[in-house]
């Protein structure tokens, strides 16, 4: 009787699919704000079956002259698998500006389930105001927990025992048709569906092959880090060349800053006035491809606490800068490092 119960529960809820569910309820949305800057969390469905892809909108606004921090890619969002994530920003007419990070999410089980507040940082750049709490790098504004629940497609009191109820059929009443029209049936089927199959396992190599310009730096500098440490003046020249081309190539990627094909003060002058960077960050680039110029062109060698500072300033920056890294397609890394080898 509970495995008939359960056929009936999965019965009912296919025919309801089918003749057309109700209008879906408003996705749940909350809103905080703190100072000059106002977020909002925007979750939809409202109401997911195990198996949605849930979209998780986060929007965040800031009056002209507050630089935003927006959090790193999947902060708070470890419970979820990610499927897709695109972080957008712009500026209006009036210098506002306005920062988007949407998810889309699959939840790995049903039952209660929540978004975690999301830390959003902000620095008060504007006349006359604290840039940040005393003590403090940047103001803090944390979003409000949403919860919800994910259903499941078992019905209720179902068992998770799906063997089917013990028993000896009968034997069949009437004898089985041909099989040639179903045959030709899934044919046609799956030569109808085959375009949109096709698209949907293209799309999916793509979101394997993609790797964020962060990603790609980060390999690189963890690979030259791991060498054995230069000692001579010749490795410590090829090292430098190769710490700052990293940090050059993935200004390349990030910001479209044609760092390699400028000298070092070209290039200073160009991120001068780059709305991408912030001042320290611009300040602690320029400190970076200086002291690396001195080794690679005035024969200046370093000591290994030198070598060290250099490390961490490179690791600072690119952690840093790594918020609104854009992803690479394999194409482009490819192409990338033929260019660069």
């Amino acid at each position: 009787m509970r495995s008939r119960a359960w056929l009936l529960g999965i019965l009912t809820y296919l025919v309801a699919l089918a003749s057309g569910a109700p209008a879906a309820e408003e996705p749940i949305e909350q809103t905080t704000e703190r100072g000059p800057v106002t977020a909002s969390v925007r979750l939809e469905p409202a109401q997911p079956v195990i198996g949605d892809v849930l979209e998780l909108t986060l929007q965040v606004k800031a009056k002209p002259g507050v630089e935003l921090l927006m959090p790193a890619f999947g902060e708070a969002l470890e419970r979820y698998r990610i499927v897709d994530f695109v972080p957008r920003e712009s500026i209006d007419d009036e210098g506002r500006t306005r920062a988007t990070q949407l998810y889309r999410l699959e939840p790995v089980r049903s039952g209660p389930q929540s978004i975690p507040p999301i830390l959003i940082e902000f620095i008060d750049r504007r006349p006359g105001q604290a840039p940040a709490p005393e003590g403090e790098d940047a103001f803090e504004l944390l979003t409000e927990r949403i919860d919800f629940e994910v259903t499941s497609v078992l019905p209720s009191g179902a068992l998770p025992d799906l063997r089917p109820a013990l028993g000896t059929l009968g034997p069949r009443q009437t004898p089985a048709g041909p099989r040639w029209p179903w045959i030709v049936a899934a044919l046609a089927g799956l030569a109808t569906a085959s375009p949109f199959l096709l698209r949907a396992w293209l799309g999916w190599r793509r979101r394997l092959r993609r790797r964020s310009a962060y990603e790609v730096a980060r390999s690189r500098l963890d690979r030259l880090i791991a060498r054995p440490r230069p000692a001579s003046p010749e490795q410590i020249d090829a090292f430098f060349v190769e710490l700052s081309s990293t940090v050059r190539h993935y200004l390349e990627d990030c910001f479209e800053l044609r760092s390699p094909e400028l000298t070092t003060e070209e290039f200073l002058a160009d991120i001068g006035g780059s709305p991408d960077l912030s001042h320290d960050h611009q300040r602690l680039l320029r400190e970076f491809l200086r002291g690396a110029d001195l080794v690679k062109f005035a024969q200046y060698v370093p000591g290994d606490d030198d070598i060290q500072d250099s490390i961490r300033v490179a690791e600072r920056f690119l952690d840093e800068t790594r918020e609104h890294t854009p992803l690479l397609e394999e194409r482009e890394l490819s192409q990338a490092g033929a260019v660069r080898a």
